[in-house]
């Protein structure tokens, strides 16, 4: 399924002329080598562009890059040193020449019969280029280092690259479209019996990956391969196939505006058809990213399509029914994994997501300006914001995401991460407070029950651990009016321990509350009397020994909540 709806995506891209067609592809240029008519180099271009940030080379499209491992493969009319110019950058002169040979080759046999100056000029060049002198060249002299590095050179005659001569391109494009030498079999794909492409184009853009492209589909060992099919035969393809999802995949991962990274996985999404509006609008709900629509559009655009109905994206319609793609890659050597595939109605993703955000909806401090918590957001809450790798577990990120666009049970690996943050900090902020909400709405548990899975203050709650965890919080707030200056609360020494055994802790800290009470005002000791005495007749005397993880739960959610309320009421009287 991923390889057909990457090729149904190349030809929609191909139709609205966003791609190039089979046998070409971009390419990052930046030199050009100006040649004459007799195939002497005049000059060197230099086709990078930029401002203050630096300089970068500039995008092309050139014929389609040979793949290449540790072996020799010549492009052509674009490539770096070694095979323009046969320049030596790695201390290994056999292999440069063997290099330059195979580019010589190449050209010489798709551009000898070619009779257009461009082409009589590039054939001149191979046939007159002596490597030895390129280092004293005077047009190389001065970008020397940088042309050694590995940058891209393409030959350019009369104040152009020589792909834009039509005859040149229809040679290239015979000899890109002869017949593979793979066996014939059935396509995976189109289901024509044509040559398997036993090497499929590599992928780039995955992060943690090599730079120089990834396999998404490669066998190269014995024991991968069956009925003794060799390499890419084991899935046969043919070569369109092969072009057309690799290069669908490779224009979806170099729009960096549209890909997201949760954790070592690189995300990218498209829509049957080819609109990027439907990406835009997955990622702004997904992400809340847009610059494009405010919090409210974007929640009254949600709605309509999670009915059914079309709506409108800054210019594009959306149609709930289309067709929508998530794929999720990550590195594995020289090869990605797939670590998730989802295909569904754009309208469903956007109803899970909608249903996701409806689960966190929790009451907010009044300095949290974010009206839903993004899945940025979300996962940070799993890290120590002082350490220094900040990244979320990969695993778990990948999990977390898919559970939201299908709308299934959220990973254990969530809860468990946020509850040892919780422990670590002795704080429940308001990420953590939603994540254990819509945790347990979605996973069910009896100790944590819907009474307590409220956005806001549950005053009517029966549940006892929820009434610990309010009571707890009306504690801290006896100690802080007490001793206004104080550094180190009973939330500092005793959070944990009273959400786990509150049997242990929770006497001592009524005790140390009667003595807190002693400092009050009069009238401070009556508000707090009138919230903390009706939680101390529910809960009685008998308070529980132990609590489990999810009554734990339902403590920090009644901490939570009760906290919240409390600064509600200060900010109340501030604003009267």
């Amino acid at each position: 399924m991923i390889l057909q709806g990457l090729v149904r995506y190349y030809e929609d891209l191909l139709r609205l002329g966003k791609i190039a067609r089979p046998g070409w592809g971009p390419a990052k240029v930046s030199f050009a080598l100006e040649l004459g008519k007799g195939g002497e180099l005049l000059s060197l271009i230099i086709l990078k562009r930029g401002k203050k940030s630096g300089l970068f080379p500039r995008s092309m499209e050139v014929p389609m890059p040979a793949k290449r491992a540790s072996g020799i493969a010549a492009n052509f009319l674009c490539d770096n040193s070694g095979y323009l110019l046969g320049v030596d950058t790695k201390g290994k002169p056999e292999r440069t020449e063997k290099c330059f040979t195979a580019a010589r080759e190449l050209h010489l046999s798709l551009l000898s019969k070619v009779n257009t100056p461009a082409a009589q000029a590039v054939v001149a060049y191979f046939q007159n280029w002596d490597p030895d002198q390129a280092f004293n060249h005077p047009a190389l002299t001065e970008d020397w280092k940088e042309i050694q590095d590995g940058a891209n050179l393409i030959f350019w005659y009369e104040d152009k690259p020589v792909t834009e001569d039509p005859e040149i391109r229809r040679a290239w494009q015979r000899y890109y479209d002869q017949p593979g030498t793979g066996p014939v079999m059935p396509c995976l794909v189109t289901g024509a019996a044509e040559p398997a492409a036993l090497i499929h184009p590599a992928i780039k853009g995955v992060k943690d990956a090599q730079t120089a492209g990834a396999a998404l589909i490669s066998f190269n060992a014995p024991a991968f391969c069956s009925y003794d099919r060799e390499q890419n035969a084991n899935a046969p393809l043919s070569g369109y196939a092969a072009f057309a999802y690799t290069s669908a995949l490779n224009y979806l991962l170099a729009d960096r505006e549209h890909v997201r990274i949760i954790g070592n996985t690189t995300v990218v999404c498209w829509v049957e058809g080819g609109e990027e509006g439907y990406t835009d609008a997955a990622l702004a709900l997904l992400y809340g990213d847009s610059p494009k629509m405010t919090n409210a559009s974007l929640r009254a655009i949600v709605e309509k399509l999670a009915r059914g109905e079309k709506a409108d994206w800054a210019g594009t319609p959306l149609e709930p029914e289309r067709r929508f793609y998530i794929l999720g890659l990550s590195p594995n050597g020289a090869r990605l994994s797939v670590r998730f595939f989802l295909e569904n109605s754009f309208g469903n993703f956007l109803k899970n997501v909608n249903q996701h955000y409806k689960d966190l909806e929790i009451i907010r401090p009044a300095f949290d300006k974010i009206e839903q918590l993004p899945l940025w957001k979300l996962l940070s809450e799993t890290v120590n914001q002082k350490s220094t790798d900040k990244t979320s577990n990969p695993q778990m990120s990948g999990d977390v995401l898919r559970s939201i666009l299908v709308g299934g049970q959220y990973p254990a690996t969530l809860l468990n991460s946020v509850m040892l943050r919780i422990r670590a900090e002795h704080q429940v902020t308001r990420g953590r407070a939603a994540i254990l909400k819509a945790y347990y709405l979605r996973n069910k548990h009896q100790d944590c029950p819907k009474e307590v899975l409220t956005v806001e203050l549950n005053e009517a709650s029966m549940n006892i651990p929820y009434t610990l965890g309010r009571m707890f919080s009306v504690l801290e707030a006896v100690q802080q009016a007490a001793n206004p200056e104080i550094n180190t609360t009973i939330k500092d020494k005793y959070f944990n321990s009273a959400a786990a055994t509150p049997a242990t802790i929770f006497p001592l800290l009524v005790n140390l509350a009667q003595k807190h009470f002693r400092k009050l005002k009069e009238g401070q000791r009556i508000y707090y009397e009138k919230q903390l005495a009706p939680l101390m007749d529910f809960v009685g005397r008998a308070y529980p020994r132990r609590l489990t993880l999810p009554e734990q739960g339902s403590f920090h959610l009644g901490y939570y909540h009760q906290t919240q309320k409390r600064y509600e009421k200060k900010e109340e009287k501030v604003n009267d």
